[in-house]
């Protein structure tokens, strides 16, 4: 039973949730050659207050955005 865990920062709507799961199970049923059902995924969220890499909290580097959201980036 193959169990997926999800770490991302908080931000995302449901429905692109319910998009990552979906293609998640989908692919993990056709390399795995296993049941729907016995998909699990957990999504964890985190807010950028509570996320650093490169030595610099993510709200300050690149604002309250999520993504590439508030980043300068397109």
């Amino acid at each position: 039973m193959p169990f997926i865990n999800i770490k991302m920062t908080k931000g995302r709507s449901l429905e692109q949730k319910r998009e990552l799961v979906d293609g998640i199970t989908k692919e993990i049923v056709r390399v795995l050659d296993v049941k729907p059902e016995w998909v699990t995924i957990v999504i964890d969220e985190y807010s950028r207050d509570n996320w650093a890499s490169n030595g610099e909290i993510h709200s300050i580097k690149f604002g309250q955005g999520c993504g590439k959201q508030g980043t300068g980036e397109k």
